[in-house]
């Protein structure tokens, strides 16, 4: 089964696991809006598609504007998505995750296959 960032933490949450708050979007408006809702300066825009490599690929923006989330937003959704874990033509993208932005001090990917 694949699921999305956005489902992974749900999930998270659900077991008190700690995640930065986020806002699905299917459209600029809504993206724009989710901005006004987290709050803060600084908001990353997430393609909601099942491959890694998202930010190679265009498909992770950082954005420090309401204007920059709306624009990233619409740059993304309808469009196709390459990165190194996908076809040539990509995947498409419908919805993008809007989440607020913070200091990074290390990243760290959990996958379970069971």
């Amino acid at each position: 089964m694949n699921i999305h960032e956005y489902q992974a933490k749900t999930l998270f949450r659900q077991y008190e696991v700690k995640t930065l708050n986020g806002i699905l979007a299917s459209n600029p408006d809504e993206a724009a809006n989710a901005c006004k809702e987290l709050g803060g300066r600084i908001w990353v825009v997430k393609a909601q598609v099942h491959a890694g490599g998202r930010g190679k690929g265009g498909g992770i923006v950082l954005c420090r504007s309401v204007d920059e989330v709306y624009e990233a937003t619409d740059n993304m959704i309808g469009s196709r998505l390459v990165t190194p874990q996908t076809t040539s033509e990509g995947v498409a993208v419908n919805k993008v995750y809007v989440e607020e932005g913070c200091n990074i001090d290390r990243e760290l990917y959990l996958g379970i296959i069971l």
